[in-house]
């Protein structure tokens, strides 16, 4: 296998849906039950297997890390995933308002327009 193929590219991409249900509760230490309340919740979406089975990227199980390190201090879980989505839009915009005004988007939220500063 190659550094270069694409089960190497899937394997390094945060957002590719690796784990499945029982493994991501595993590797959170916490219930099936809590991965689909947060998923009610509309923190995360994890997306379907051909088989209609939930399926988890990295960056679906930091999202939802975050939220049982909230919930486990006593917050609770609407609010926890509320916490969290507000956390994340704060790290984009930061992130946004670090890169030059030159390649900053005019509303990054809302649209894929650039503008040159």
């Amino acid at each position: 296998m190659t550094s270069d193929s694409p089960l190497n590219d899937r394997l390094d991409d945060d957002d590719y849906p690796a784990y499945t249900m029982g493994r991501a509760a595993e590797m959170l230490g916490t219930t099936p039950a809590f991965l689909r309340a947060i998923g009610e919740a509309r923190l995360i979406t994890p997306l379907r297997s051909e088989g209609g089975h939930r399926r988890y990227s990295r960056y679906q199980l930091r999202i939802a890390a975050r939220a049982r390190e909230l919930v486990d201090k006593g917050t609770p879980i609407e609010a926890a995933c509320r916490i969290v989505i507000l956390e994340d839009q704060l790290e984009e915009a930061q992130r946004i308002n670090a890169e030059p005004p030159r390649f900053r988007r005019r509303d990054s939220l809302r649209s894929t327009t650039w503008q040159r500063g």
